[in-house]
C-alpha cells in the first residue's frame, strides 16, 4: 500500500558542538514517542548518542537516524554532530534530507561549525527552520542570535515566536500569528503549558514583529501582497502557504526559540517542521549521472511507481552486525529483493529491512520512496553507493568526500592484535569514507590518514575500547604535497634495441604549474603524425601514474600542467608501452628543472578566549606561523579570533589553549588549501623522507 507522501518529513539537526542539538533531538524523542504505529507509550528514555566515546565526550560523533510521529506526520530524523572533524557526517547526512534544524545557542551564538554546516546546507539546497535554544541560560538574547544570522550567514530569519522572559525567567513563547502565548510551569514537563493572552507589556513588540512576519511572507503571493497593501490582512492558512512556499525557495528560515533542556518551545518547532519544511515530494529530485559522474539529464522522481533507486549514506557496525543507512528515492524495496549496487556492478540481497528508533529497530517486509531505513546483509555497499532495480540500472550523483591531511602510525604490540587490528580496522573504513587506512611497505606500518587530530584521536579510542585492539601509536605526521614553480619545455627519447623486437617512443613536452586545486591535466597539441594519437593515453598514464611521488620528498604532486607538443614514433618498434615507459622517465628527468617546492596544508582557524587572555593567545598563534585575520569581542566577553595556520605547528595546540586560558579557551580548524612551505620547514621534510628511505 503507498503511504501518503506528504505526510513524511525527512530532516537533519545540526549545529556547533555545545548548542543542545543531542538534547533537542532527545526531547523531541520523548514528545512524539507517545504517538507510536502501535500504540505503546514510550518513555523517551532513548538517546541518539550510544557510543561510549559519544557519552564520554559529550559530543555526538554518528549520526543517528531515527523514525518518529508528531501530528500525523512521520520524521525520520538524523542526528548529526557538530565537531569540525566530522562534518563529512553532516555531508553526507545533508546528501539524503528533505529539511532541516539549525539549532544555535542564545548565548553562544552563530559558531564557526554552524558556519560551515550552514555552508554546507546551502550547497546542498536543503530548507531549515532556525531553533534559538539554551534561552534560560545567563547571557541568552534571542535577538542578538537573530541578528547574527543575517549578518554572519547571510541568511533571513523570519521570526515566529517571540520569548517570553530572559534568562532564569524565560516561561514561555508568545506565537507571532495566531498572537497567542504558550507559557511553560515549573515542573520540566513539556505538556504542562498553558495558552494565554500575550503578557501587556509585550503587546507592542508582538504586533511590531507580526507585521514584519506577514509583509515577507506575503511577497511570496503577488495577488495576496496587493491585497495586504489596500490593508486586508490573509487568512493564516494563506500566510502559512506563503511562508512553507518561501522556506521551501530557501528565501528566508522560520525561526523560533526555547529551552530543550526545561521542555520549554520544542512543540512549536515540530509544528514549524510540519507546516514549513517540504516532504519528500516537494524538493528537486536527485540527478542520475553517467559512469563519469557527468548528468544525464533523467532524474530519480520521487514515486512508488518508478523503478528502485536509493543512496547507501552511511554503513554503521553494530552489535546486531552491519547495517547501511539507505535513503530510497523512488520505487519499492522489499525484504529479500536483489539490488544492483551501480558502482561494484555486482547485485546485492537483501536480507532484511530495519527501521531504526536510535538504537532500537523495528523489522519492516518493505521500505517505498521517501523512506530513509537501514538494511542488514549487504556485503560490499559503500557509503554513496547507489542501489536499483537490476532491470533499470541508474546511478545517483555519488558523494566526495575531503583528502584527509594528517596522519598517525598504529603498531599492533603482537600477533594476536594484529590479526584484530585488521578486522577491526576494515569495519571502521566501511563506516566512514575520510578515514583512509594504509601500510607503510617498507616498515609494515599501518597508518592512519583523517581529518583532525580529534578525528585519529577517536579513531584509535574505538581501536582500543570497541575493538579490543592493542596498538602503539606513533606521532602525527602532516600530509605534505609537492609542486613546481617554474615552465620547462623539455624532450625525451626512450629507445630499446636488444634482440628480438625493439621499444621506441619520443616526446616532446611543456610541464608548467597548473592553477591550484586543479591536480593534474593533459593535453596533447601534436599535429600531424609524429605521435599517433593511440599513444597518447600511454603518454598521459605515464606522467599521472607518476605524480603519486615528487622528486624531493616522494609527497604526491599537485597542479602541474603536461602539454604534449611533438615527438617520434618507429613503424615498427613504437608502441603504447614504449611511450608510457618515455612519459615515466621524461617526469623524472624534467621536474628536478622545473623548481620543485613542498607544499603544506594550510588550516582555518577559529579561536575563542577570554579577552584578557587575548594578548597570549595571538603571541602563541605568531609563534606557530599564524596569520591573524580577525578578532571580534561578542557580548558575553569571550574574543574569537580568526587565522590560518599550518597544520604542522598546530599539533597539541588544544592543550596549550587550554593552559593560556584557564580551561576556558575553545578552538576549532577545517581543512583551508595547500601553500609553499618556508625553507626551513620544507628542507627538515625532504631530510627526514631522506632518513625513512635510507631505513
Amino acid at each position: 500500500m503507498a503511504k501518503d507522501l506528504s505526510k513524511y518529513r525527512n530532516i537533519g539537526i545540526f549545529a556547533h558542538v555545545d548548542a543542545g542539538k543531542t538534547t533537542t533531538t532527545e526531547r523531541i524523542l520523548s514528545l512524539t514517542g507517545k504517538i507510536h504505529k502501535i500504540g505503546e507509550v514510550h518513555d523517551g528514555e532513548s538517546t541518539t548518542d550510544f557510543m561510549e566515546q559519544e557519552a564520554e565526550r559529550g559530543i555526538t560523533i554518528q549520526s543517528a537516524a531515527t523514525t518518529c510521529f508528531w501530528d500525523g506526520h512521520r520524521f525520520n530524523i538524523i542526528d548529526t554532530p557538530g565537531h569540525v572533524d566530522f562534518t563529512v557526517e553532516v555531508y553526507r547526512s545533508l546528501k539524503v534530507l528533505d529539511g532541516g534544524v539549525g539549532v544555535f545557542c542564545a548565548s553562544g551564538g552563530v559558531e564557526p561549525q554552524s558556519e560551515t554546516n550552514w555552508r554546507y546546507a546551502d550547497e546542498s539546497g536543503v530548507a531549515r527552520v532556525i531553533y534559538i535554544n539554551k534561552l534560560d541560560r545567563t547571557g541568552g538574547d534571542f535577538y542578538r542570535v537573530s541578528a547574527q544570522v543575517k549578518e554572519i550567514l547571510g541568511a533571513v530569519p523570519l521570526i515566529m515566536v517571540l520569548p517570553i522572559g530572559i534568562e532564569n525567567d524565560f516561561v514561555g513563547v508568545v506565537d507571532l500569528l495566531t498572537r497567542k502565548a504558550w507559557v511553560w510551569d515549573d515542573s520540566g514537563k513539556p505538556e504542562n503549558y498553558e495558552i494565554q493572552d500575550v503578557p501587556a507589556d509585550m503587546v507592542d513588540k508582538v504586533e511590531e514583529y507580526r507585521a514584519q512576519l506577514i509583509e515577507t511572507a506575503v511577497e511570496q503571493d503577488d495577488e495576496l501582497m496587493m491585497e495586504y497593501l489596500e490593508g486586508n490582512e490573509p487568512s493564516i492558512e494563506d500566510i502559512k502557504r506563503c511562508i512553507r512556499k518561501g522556506t521551501i525557495a530557501l528565501d528566508f528560515f522560520p525561526t523560533y526559540c526555547g529551552s530543550s533542556f526545561k521542555n520549554k518551545g520544542v512543540q512549536n518547532v515540530l509544528d514549524g517542521v510540519v507546516d514549513y519544511l517540504p516532504s519528500p515530494t516537494e524538493v528537486k529530485p536527485q540527478p542520475e549521472v553517467d559512469p563519469e559522474g557527468n548528468e544525464t539529464g533523467e532524474f530519480a522522481i520521487v514515486s512508488t511507481d518508478r523503478p528502485l533507486r536509493a543512496l547507501a549514506f552511511k554503513i554503521m557496525d553494530d552489535k546486531f552486525g552491519a547495517l547501511t543507512f539507505t535513503r530510497i528515492y523512488s520505487g519499492v524495496l522489499n525484504k529479500g529483493d536483489t539490488v544492483l549496487n551501480t558502482f561494484t556492478g555486482k547485485t546485492e540481497r537483501v536480507g532484511r529491512l530495519v527501521e531504526m528508533h536510535a538504537d532500537d529497530r523495528t523489522e519492516l517486509d518493505s521500505a517505498q520512496a521517501g523512506d530513509i531505513i537501514a538494511l542488514v546483509g549487504l556485503k560490499n555497499t559503500q557509503t554513496g553507493h547507489t542501489l536499483c532495480d537490476p532491470k533499470f540500472p541508474a546511478t545517483l550523483e555519488p558523494m566526495v568526500f575531503p583528502e584527509p591531511v594528517i596522519s598517525i602510525a598504529v603498531k599492533p604490540v603482537d600477533n594476536a592484535n594484529a590479526e584484530k587490528m585488521g578486522i577491526a580496522i576494515g569495519k571502521m573504513v566501511k563506516e566512514d569514507p575520510t578515514f583512509i587506512v594504509e601500510t607503510d611497505e617498507e616498515t609494515g606500518e599501518t597508518i592512519l590518514k583523517g581529518m583532525g587530530e580529534l578525528h585519529l584521536d577517536i579513531k584509535v579510542d574505538i581501536l582500543k575500547r570497541t575493538h579490543k585492539v592493542e596498538v602503539t601509536v606513533g606521532a602525527p605526521q602532516v600530509a605534505y604535497r609537492e609542486s613546481i614553480t617554474k615552465t620547462i619545455s623539455d624532450s625525451y627519447t626512450h629507445k630499446k634495441q636488444s634482440g628480438g623486437s625493439g621499444q621506441y617512443g619520443k616526446i616532446d613536452y611543456t610541464i608548467e604549474p597548473g592553477e591550484p586545486g586543479e591536480g593534474f591535466v593533459f593535453e596533447s597539441t601534436v599535429v600531424g603524425g609524429n605521435v599517433p594519437k593511440e599513444f597518447f593515453p600511454a603518454v598521459e598514464k605515464g606522467f599521472r601514474t607518476s605524480m603519486v611521488a615528487g622528486v624531493l620528498a616522494g609527497y604526491p604532486m599537485e597542479d602541474v600542467k603536461v602539454t604534449l607538443t611533438d615527438g617520434g614514433c618507429h613503424a615498427v618498434d613504437s608502441s603504447a608501452v614504449a611511450f608510457e615507459i618515455a612519459a615515466r622517465a621524461a617526469y623524472r628527468a624534467s621536474i628536478p628543472k622545473a623548481g620543485p617546492q613542498i607544499l603544506e596544508p594550510i588550516m582555518k582557524l577559529d579561536v575563542f578566549t577570554p579577552e584578557e587572555k587575548v594578548g597570549d593567545v595571538i603571541g602563541d598563534l605568531n609563534r606557530r606561523r599564524g596569520m591573524i585575520q580577525s578578532q571580534d569581542t561578542t557580548p558575553s566577553g569571550v574574543v574569537r579570533i580568526k587565522a590560518e595556520a599550518s597544520l604542522s605547528e598546530m599539533f597539541g595546540y588544544i592543550g596549550d589553549l587550554r593552559t593560556m586560558t584557564s580551561g576556558r579557551g575553545q578552538f576549532s580548524m577545517e581543512f583551508s588549501h595547500y601553500a609553499p612551505c618556508p625553507k626551513n620547514v620544507s628542507e627538515q621534510v625532504i631530510k627526514e623522507a631522506a632518513e625513512r628511505n635510507a631505513k
